[in-house]
């Protein structure tokens, strides 16, 4: 099997497994401190995937640039952009953050656009644009009281940072990354974010709670997030990231939030109206409309002599 069908595989599975990760992190986050919960999930993690990664290939790339570099990677995806979904899972539902984080690939387009001056919106960025914020103004619809609560504004208002974090984080990661061992960077990466997240906790959560860690849905949870949500997973996204061009990873953006979205609605029993389906639709129309309108405007951008 080539490389590139290895990659494939690994964004089949990455748009499965991480749309149940939210679930997982509403189970556990509503009864345990967020952070604290993240930090122990992705500290365990890394140190796993370090040591799978240098048990296959021992060259690793140590230089302080490099560690700066996953440094700075590791806190917009895992501090940010994990620990922030985290903790704001403990706020909003678990189908609404996964909405909310399908806007990835389109905030990751913006970036693109404000960054590079010769990218312009043309007319499907646009559009994109309206259906994809037009369709998070959606998952409102049923119930604008909610907004008036602080402590919901405040986890949608995490969610999107969140969110943009990691559109941020991925490209830089992809533009800039040590191509020395991939597997033991994305390592340095959620073990230094993990830390980060730890470093992060007194300041943000509640340790009242702390006993409940030896909680049976707490416990599973956490193995279920370690295992799949970042050992596994998060490796298949770099692995993915690396061997194929970014616009096609985060297609994973698709999927996890109609997983995360159903999963929600039949076991913790979260509202799936009609709107909510309408939300889908718009967001995932939005994003996959702006993506092939940036594609198409390199395409003629590439092709001029």
């Amino acid at each position: 099997m080539t490389k590139r069908n290895k990659a494939f595989l690994s964004l089949a599975f990455i748009c499965i497994i991480w749309g149940t990760t939210y679930l997982a992190l509403r189970v556990a986050v509503v009864k345990f401190p967020a952070l604290l919960f993240a930090a122990i999930r992705q500290v365990v993690s890394g140190v796993i995937i370090l040591l799978i990664a240098k048990k296959m290939n021992p060259t690793v790339d140590l230089s302080r640039k490099n560690i700066k570099h996953q440094l700075l990677v590791g806190f917009l995806l895992i501090t940010l952009g994990n620990g922030l979904v985290s903790w704001a899972e403990k706020y909003i539902p678990s189908g609404v953050a996964a909405l909310i984080c399908s806007l990835m690939p389109l905030i990751a387009v913006i970036f693109n656009l404000v960054r590079y001056r010769e990218d312009h919106i043309n007319f499907p960025i646009a559009i994109g644009m309206i259906l994809g914020f037009g369709g998070v103004a959606l998952i409102f619809k049923d119930d604008w009281s909610n907004l008036s609560n602080t402590k919901y504004l405040i986890g949608i208002v995490a969610t999107f940072i969140a969110t943009a974090s990691w559109a941020i984080g991925s490209i830089i990661n992809k533009k800039k990354s040590s191509p020395i061992n991939p597997i033991f960077n994305a390592g340095l990466q959620v073990l230094l974010g993990g830390l980060l997240l730890l470093f992060f906790s007194p300041f943000m959560d509640n340790y009242a709670t702390f006993d409940n860690f030896f909680q049976a849905d707490v416990i599973i949870s956490l193995l279920y997030l370690i295992v799949f949500g970042s050992v596994l997973a998060y490796t298949a996204y770099m692995f993915a990231l690396r061997e194929l061009p970014v616009g096609i990873v985060t297609l994973y953006a698709y999927v996890n939030p109609l997983v995360a979205v159903i999963l929600g609605y039949l076991i913790l029993h979260e509202t799936l109206t009609i709107y909510t389906l309408l939300a889908f639709i718009s967001i995932i129309s939005g994003v996959y409309i702006v993506n092939w309108g940036y594609q198409r405007q390199h395409k003629k951008r590439d092709s001029l002599p």
